[in-house]
């Protein structure tokens, strides 16, 4: 497959223009003019760059890519061996990070739903990044959610607040929203889970009486790709798979 045709591909099925986000979305690092084999994890460390070269790769694609607003532009340190890794080898580099959110089938928020058996009904939050819905089981505990995540995440959860409330509206964004806690329960949350927690997380769940659970930015936000791994074997035919780095967060 031609690269300036799975990057329009990326594009159109991840619908990456509408949304605004703080990185460029899409094709980072220009490569070789054809695609046949894929890495796909969630950050584009030197790690998983290293995996690429030494697999053979001609591309890959993270949630996490190299190119942030508010960085130091220069190439040095990290930067530069990350940057020679692509370049040397002639690898293409794709990164959709809140396109890879919101995306109602394969972005981290709907992969989540899918593995925890939650239902989302509707969005909240900035660019309607947050999902709300039902869970599992109606009427479950908050601290049985946090240890059905633990199981099924391989990662302890935090759980702060009202461990016994029963929870029949849950609300969730993966990564780093728990700046959407307080929209969430505007929304109706009886529980809200995100991957990171904050200072200020912890007294706003002990005062509105709706339980937090952080259960890792890594951790929840592994399966956008991994579904894309999918879509790019079964329905594109390119040898694609998934890679998991070990990651405590």
């Amino acid at each position: 497959m031609q690269l300036t045709e799975l990057g329009d591909h990326l594009d159109t099925l991840l619908d990456a223009p509408r949304l605004k986000d703080y990185c460029p979305n899409g094709l980072q690092v220009e490569g070789r003019p054809e695609v046949l084999r894929v890495l796909c994890g969630v950050t584009a460390s030197q790690a998983l760059l290293d995996l690429a070269v030494a697999g053979g790769h001609d591309a890959v694609f993270v949630h996490h890519g190299l190119f942030w607003k508010g960085d130091d532009g220069r190439v040095t340190g990290f930067r530069r061996r990350r940057l020679r890794t692509l370049l040397a080898n002639d690898i293409s580099l794709f990164a959709y990070h809140l396109p890879l959110d919101v995306h109602a089938e394969f972005g981290n928020n709907a992969q989540l739903a899918c593995l925890m058996g939650w239902q989302g009904e509707a969005r909240f939050a900035d660019q309607e990044l947050g999902w709300i819905g039902r869970p599992e089981e109606e009427g479950q505990s908050a601290q049985e959610i946090a240890r059905a995540l633990a199981a099924r995440l391989g990662r302890e959860p935090m759980l702060v607040g009202d461990g016994e409330r029963r929870v029949r509206r849950i609300a969730w964004c993966t990564g780093a929203a728990q700046g959407f806690f307080e929209q969430a329960i505007l929304a109706g949350a009886d529980l809200y889970v995100s991957g990171e927690i904050s200072e200020p997380t912890v007294h706003l769940a002990r005062e509105s009486g709706v339980p937090y659970i952080a259960a890792g930015h890594h951790a929840t936000e592994r399966y956008g790709a991994r579904a894309i791994a999918h879509y790019l074997n079964e329905v594109l035919g390119l040898e694609a798979r998934f890679v998991d780095l070990d990651n405590p967060v």
